[in-house]
């Protein structure tokens, strides 16, 4: 399968690093500190999602592209729930990538030219694009290959040495308790816990881009048994990476309630919280570490969102991509699509590319139940937080401002009659396919 383009041979501890950061970017720091704004119920979040959700749907849907020749998550949703879904996942995969890929040009370019003082957005919007273009179009190795492990490493550097400081520091860091998992949040009516957590809080729990990512590794795998090295255990070095931020978010400035006032004042950037915790606890390297974190780390989730939008065209049209004419007449549209969104307002584009980053989870834990149940396998690791999920994103569309603002209580009703719908057709389904097997029996 080897095309010298996306099908490389690399190393496995490359593509552990080159997974870490694709799936990694801002998330986990970000939306933990974010998180956050709630308390302690983050940590449990983030614990019980990236251990039962988020490395069940980035293991599976890792392998199940190593098994299908590197193919996108798009086509490997058509083998297990059909072709409508398979068009559907077409669409809307290939706008969570633009999203995903504009998100990250605006931010970037805003910090870079906040802390230049250029005052010249288009420089920066036109650097991050190039660099965009030439990651998308070159081969693997030639680029990703060699400047991701470098970042990776750096950025787990970043996690540890907060983590030491933190420790020698002994800064408090609220418990686990029954008061704590309470609605801390500055604002708890407009956002409750459920469903508002476990949106906010995606990379680092679980999150649908991933799923987006790791085909893009299996082409690059020699083995098998390094899927559960590079797959499942990014997705925990994730989830840690996220406590470590969702911690130090509610000890630096003293606790819970502080952290509220302070990202209110900041009218909720996350990124002066990681700049403010990095340039204190760290001095000069911090600051260093601090810009790696909020520019190198999400350009290098945006480079690779554009290149799976790349892969996920390029499979469903059979386009050659060994040949660099086909690369870029499938790269020219989609860059002209992120360059569009760049013109809508960062915040309404990241507040939908939120859901629909959760909702493309969602589907790919429905995949790998039906997957499992296919194979007469344990198909209640992939169930149970397909069904979580299900009320969660049907919950979060109603309830959230940018969706339908509607009471909680209708929220909540149609979030758990969703769930339990999809939960009894897929336990019928489960029923069928094992009268069908007891036929087959009878009959021999």
């Amino acid at each position: 399968m080897t095309d010298g383009v996306d099908f490389v041979p690399m190393p496995a501890w490359k593509i552990f690093l080159i997974q870490f950061l694709n799936i990694a970017g801002l998330g986990p720091i970000f939306g933990a500190v974010a998180g956050a704004m709630w308390g302690p119920m983050a940590f449990i979040w983030i614990v019980l999602g990236s251990i039962f959700a988020g490395g069940v749907h980035d293991y599976f849907s890792g392998m199940l592209s190593l098994r299908h020749k590197g193919e996108s998550i798009t086509e490997l949703t058509g083998y297990y729930l059909g072709n409508g879904m398979k068009q559907f996942m077409r669409l809307f995969t290939l706008l969570l990538m633009i999203m995903v890929g504009a998100v990250f040009i605006m931010g970037p370019a805003k910090i870079l030219d906040s802390m230049t003082g250029s005052g010249n957005m288009a420089l920066w919007i036109s650097l991050i694009f190039v660099y965009y273009i030439l990651s998308t179009v070159l081969p693997i190795d030639k680029l990703i290959g060699k400047i991701y492990p470098l970042f990776g490493f750096a950025l787990l550097f970043m996690a540890v040495g907060i983590t030491v400081v933190m420790l020698k520091n002994g800064l408090a860091i609220p418990e686990i308790s029954t008061a704590n998992l309470s609605n801390l949040h500055v604002n708890p009516a407009q956002f409750p816990i459920f469903p508002m957590v476990f949106v906010t809080i995606a990379c680092g729990a679980i999150s649908g881009f991933h799923a987006s990512q790791s085909p893009m590794m299996a082409r690059c795998m020699t083995n098998e048994k390094q899927g559960r090295t590079i797959f499942y255990g990014a997705m925990i070095t994730e989830g840690v990476l996220a406590l470590i931020w969702a911690a130090i978010s509610m000890s630096f400035f003293g606790g819970v309630r502080e952290l509220n006032e302070v990202m209110t004042q900041q009218n909720g950037n996350a990124a002066f919280v990681v700049n403010e915790i990095s340039n204190s606890l760290l001095g000069k390297l911090g600051g260093f570490l601090a810009l790696l974190g909020v520019v190198a780390a999400p350009i290098t989730s945006g480079d690779t969102a554009f290149r799976s939008a790349r892969l996920i065209v390029a499979d469903f049209l059979k386009s050659n991509q060994a040949s660099f004419r086909n690369r870029l007449l499938i790269s020219i549209p989609l860059f002209a699509a992120g360059l569009a969104l760049t013109f809508i307002d960062f915040g309404t584009v990241w507040r939908y590319f939120a859901w629909t980053n959760q909702t493309l989870a969602t589907v790919v834990l429905w995949m790998v139940t039906a997957y499992l149940i296919g194979e007469k396998k344990n198909f209640w690791v992939s169930l149970v937080p397909a069904v979580f999920m299900s009320a969660v994103v049907t919950a979060y569309i109603l309830v959230a401002p940018e969706g339908f603002s509607l009471p909680v209580e209708i929220a909540y009703t149609a979030g758990v009659v969703v769930a339990l719908v999809l939960l009894i057709i897929t336990l019928l389904k489960v029923y069928r396919v094992r009268d069908k097997q007891k036929v087959k029996l009878e009959t021999v």
